[in-house]
């Protein structure tokens, strides 16, 4: 199985669940499958986007690939609710073998992980039927900025940014999205930004976020510590410093997402 930033843990799957909660707002107010019925998904893990999507558009049914089957399994534990309108299927997203063609596709949080994900975007078009709706949410991580400024929180994002690429991944991959899709053949192809711009004008939703990067960063801290990019003193300066940023009274937290729409 190849390495994947945040660990398979249950306290990582866990993580991934609670963070759909908090992000949901942010992800999904553009995303329409209205019309679509099935709907294939890249990347879907424990299946926390999945319950949303499940949700929001109660005619689809879902086809979930992950390469993992540890989170396969946790995956049908949280969609036991809609079992008769999910499919789990266990299969590398580069290499798919699937015996049907889909109306739609979603990929969240997935192909930041996946060494050359260009070769999942090119793939998946086998199983695409005409005028598909396709939506991706990807990271692009070096639009963080926080104020004020505190070397223990830069020198872990830093490492956090290096460790992924280390394992083949790419943090800034939603900005290249575009120039992706458009290699890979896909059409209509439209950008979107979401994100984080808090303030102390809006200090719980500051202090929640703070809270919640945490978490994210904290997720890769076995692997980052077993590569030697980070030490146990390291980590408790970047929790002082998320720390230290809410309570600043010139805190400022600013992180930028990527979002595009395509279809074929």
């Amino acid at each position: 199985m190849a390495a994947y930033l945040h660990g398979f843990i249950p306290e990582e799957q866990q993580r991934l669940i609670d963070q759909a909660g908090v992000l949901e707002s942010l992800i999904y107010p553009r995303i329409d499958f209205t019309g679509c019925k099935k709907l294939l998904e890249i990347g879907s893990g424990v299946g926390a986007q999945t319950a949303t999507l499940l949700r929001l558009f109660p005619e689809l049914e879902i086809t979930c690939v992950d390469y993992s089957q540890s989170q396969l399994d946790r995956a049908k534990e949280n969609l036991a609710f809609a079992s008769d309108r999910v499919r789990f299927v266990c299969q590398d997203a580069k290499k798919l073998s699937l015996d049907e063609k889909f109306d739609s596709v979603f990929i969240c949080w997935a192909l930041e992980h996946i060494p050359d994900a260009h070769e999942v975007l090119e793939g998946i078009k086998a199983y695409l039927l005409p005028n598909s709706k396709l939506w991706f949410t990807e990271v692009f991580n070096s639009s963080f900025y926080f104020n004020p400024a505190l070397p223990g929180l830069t020198k872990y994002y830093d490492a956090y940014n290096e460790f992924q690429r280390s394992l083949g991944g790419n943090p800034d991959i939603g900005a290249n999205l575009g120039n992706l899709l458009l290699r890979a053949g896909y059409k209509q192809i439209e950008l979107y930004h979401g994100g984080f711009h808090l303030d102390q004008r809006n200090a719980e939703d500051l202090r929640n976020i703070c809270q919640y990067w945490k978490g994210l960063m904290k997720s890769a801290t076995a692997g980052m510590r077993e590569a030697k990019l980070v030490s146990s003193a390291d980590v408790l300066a970047m929790e002082r410093d998320l720390d230290a940023i809410f309570k600043d009274e010139n805190a400022v937290f600013f992180y930028h997402f990527v979002q595009v729409s395509a279809t074929v």
